[in-house]
């Protein structure tokens, strides 16, 4: 039997815009050329405002039809690590990922370090965190944002420079807080480390909801999922993937357990009940090597869907390189455990 959905009330790229492959520019493109020098300039203002003051920026008057992105640098036990910006700037979620790769996925895509303004971490697991003071000690202009439990945890459980509390911003579940252009508000999920977080993110007309590494849907991953356009959930093992493999009892017991990890099933009916046509994107996260397949995880999920009448569903955003192609209901993709994935625009 699946494990069942728990409900649990109480616990707890000049630069970007020229010359994007993936996304065919010259089919249908509304990407705005900003001058090199410009760019610089906005890059030296951002700068100071991160290096000059430990309060996260004001909101500004925005447009809301400015493109938001989301990448991921690679998402599993073996290292997390993702960017969600726009045409100004963004912020990291997790520092899992060697900084390298890091640094490398983003300048292929023309976004510079200096356009990144901190790292929200989700908790204090080695796979989120193990490459966040290296990133840092290299670039002193971020600030890493995460709640002070999170903070203690990292620096109670790995050897980490205390120094890292040189660069904290604490942030506190359910108080909005904002990073350039984009509001965000850190909700409570239930895993084993010492303060688990997701992150509703707001950009104009975008709502992008982040929740990985949790065992069980509890109320707030409920009430932020429901109200996103865009969303980041784990999907981790197949049970019977699970349950048959290699793993001791005692790690097939933590990762069922409900501060463990998601079955494919809990999560895909779970988007099945959510699911509205608001629903734009759903990126799978975090999935098991040993005891799941991308090809599962989209499968169950897939399948859920079709359920409640979505079965036009778009795999790996095919659609922006063929203009002919049918318009997708919704966007599925299983984000790659190893590799940087693509640069996705988020539209309203």
């Amino acid at each position: 039997m699946a494990k069942s959905r728990k409900i649990s009330s109480g616990r707890r790229m000049p630069g970007l815009f020229d010359g994007l492959d993936d996304f065919n520019t010259e089919a249908g493109s509304d990407f705005r050329i900003i001058p090199e020098k410009k760019m610089e300039e906005i890059a030296r203002q951002m700068n100071r405002e991160t290096v000059n003051s430990d309060t996260i920026d004001e909101l500004p008057p925005m447009n809301v039809a400015d493109k938001v992105f989301f990448m991921s640098f690679g998402s599993g036990s073996s290292g997390n690590c993702s960017y969600v910006g726009d045409r100004e700037g963004g912020f990291l979620i997790d520092a899992g990922v060697e900084v390298a790769k890091v640094v490398d996925g983003l300048r292929r895509n023309g976004v510079s370090m200096e356009r990144v303004k901190g790292i929200c971490l989700t908790h204090d697991h080695g796979d989120h965190i193990r490459d966040v003071y290296g990133l840092l000690r290299r670039y002193r202009h971020l600030r890493v944002y995460c709640t002070p439990k999170t903070l203690n945890g990292i620096l109670r459980r790995h050897n980490v420079s205390r120094r890292i509390k040189d660069y904290h911003a604490p942030i506190y579940k359910e108080f909005p807080f904002k990073i350039g252009n984009f509001e965000i508000t850190a909700f409570d999920v239930m895993h084993d480390g010492a303060d688990n977080a997701g992150y509703f993110i707001t950009h104009g007309d975008v709502n992008f909801a982040v929740a990985t590494d949790l065992g069980c849907i509890s109320e707030r991953v409920d009430y932020y999922m429901r109200r996103a356009t865009h969303i980041v959930i784990e999907a981790n093992y197949d049970l019977q993937m699970l349950r048959e493999g290699r793993y001791p009892e005692y790690l097939k017991a933590r990762i069922e357990a409900a501060n463990g990890h998601l079955d494919n099933r809990v999560t895909a009916q779970f988007l099945a009940d959510i699911y509205t046509p608001r629903l734009r994107n759903v990126f799978l996260c975090h999935l098991s090597h040993d005891n799941n397949t991308p090809q599962k995880a989209l499968g169950a999920v897939a399948t859920a869907l079709a359920t409640v009448g979505v079965k036009n569903l778009g795999s790996g955003f095919d659609c922006l390189n063929e203009p002919d192609a049918p318009p997708s209901q919704l966007h599925l993709v299983a984000l790659p455990r190893f590799d940087a994935s693509l640069l996705y625009p988020l539209e309203p």
